[in-house]
């Protein structure tokens, strides 16, 4: 039975030290951009939530994706609000869910793995603006009628 616990502690610390290195190559922007899809995106933001509070998560990974932009020659795909949001939504999630892994959590929290999850706070022209891009903004207010639908 301790070779058992013994087998599952070191796979786990294994598991540890890779998300540990990814991490690292984000923050120094060695990460492939090319291996960086959105999802992955998510997983190393639910990631690093568990290792920082949020103001320090939101510096490292902000800092990260700038770095990874740059890498790639297009400075310009930052997008600060949407780095932000996502992050505040991954955080306030996996804090309401209490220590699930991320598997779990994943299951749990399928819309946040597709980028246009955010359209249930922002409206396409805010998120589509400049100010949005380069400083994080709080949604909009929305007027909603009697019917459900959305005035503004």
């Amino acid at each position: 039975m301790k070779n058992a616990e013994a087998s599952i502690e070191t796979h786990a610390s294994q598991g540890e030290a890779a998300i540990a290195d990814e991490l690292l190559a984000l923050e120094t922007g060695t990460l492939d951009p090319a291996m960086f899809p959105h999802p992955e995106h998510v997983r190393l933001g639910y990631e690093m939530l568990a290792r920082y509070q949020f103001g320090e998560a939101v510096t490292r990974f902000s800092h990260g994706l700038r770095l990874l932009a740059a890498k790639n020659s297009q400075p310009e795909i930052y997008h600060e609000t949407m780095t932000v949001a996502f992050l505040a939504l991954i955080g306030e999630r996996r804090a309401a869910a209490k220590h699930v892994g991320w598997q779990e959590f994943k299951t749990n929290n399928s819309d946040l793995l597709d980028k246009r999850c955010l359209k249930h706070w922002y409206d396409a022209e805010q998120l589509g603006s400049d100010l949005a891009r380069q400083t994080f903004c709080l949604p909009r207010p929305r007027v909603v009628n009697s019917i459900g639908r959305v005035l503004i």
